[in-house]
């Protein structure tokens, strides 16, 4: 499975964290195992970061690879915004010790009610859109707002190519944002499907 060619966020594990990391993974016994950063409700008051054992090959469409002493972090595409400037740390204790995670943008900000149509839509894409969609290894950006209110938006990841996206669009995200924002006229999709490599779901 391929992975995403973008930027990866700027996120700092500490010495200490990373030879925990290695330490667990050791455990494990298996060559090339990686690990996996993804979010949960990014953008929102009760966001949360999950760390999971990534095995060869297993990691979704549109992860990001950085690599690192050891062991290769594989970030989730959506969630990309909200980890940068981390830092994920490891404290030992009479316990043992724990990991501590710091993600100042973690749960970013809501646009005020004055705020521009195009913040508004893509803290809605952020918080409530490509969470959902990453189950899928999927995820939508914004392009444009029209000067007619239209949204215009590219998939990526696995809802690139697949067979299911306009019902993705028209049942799930054009709902989504319409609900919320009632000066929207249109969500319009502009991605071009026919070069997806990696689609969720492809009709026979």
């Amino acid at each position: 499975m391929s992975v995403d060619v973008a930027a990866p966020p700027k996120i700092h594990i500490t010495e200490s964290a990373q030879a925990h990391f290695n330490y667990l993974i050791s455990k494990e016994d298996m060559p090339g195992m990686g690990l996996r950063i993804f979010l949960t409700n990014p953008g929102l008051p009760s966001a949360d970061v999950s760390i999971s054992f990534c095995p060869p090959g297993e990691h979704r469409a549109g992860d990001i690879p950085i690599l690192f002493s050891g062991f290769t972090l594989y970030i989730d595409r959506a969630s990309v915004s909200y980890l940068e400037d981390a830092e994920i740390d490891y404290k030992s204790d009479k316990m043992g010790g724990q990991l501590a995670i710091t993600a100042p943008n973690l749960r970013g900000t809501k646009p005020e009610s004055e705020g521009s149509l195009a913040d508004k839509v893509n803290y809605i894409l952020h918080a409530e859109v490509n969470p959902n969609l990453a189950s899928h290894g999927g995820m939508v950006t914004l392009v444009e707002i029209t000067p007619n209110n239209e949204v215009v938006l590219r998939f990526g990841g696995g809802c690139h190519g697949c067979g299911m996206v306009d019902v993705t669009l028209k049942q799930g995200i054009e709902k989504t944002l319409m609900s919320q924002l009632s000066e929207i006229t249109a969500v319009i999709d502009v991605t071009d499907h026919t070069s997806g490599e990696n689609p969720y779901y492809t009709p026979d």
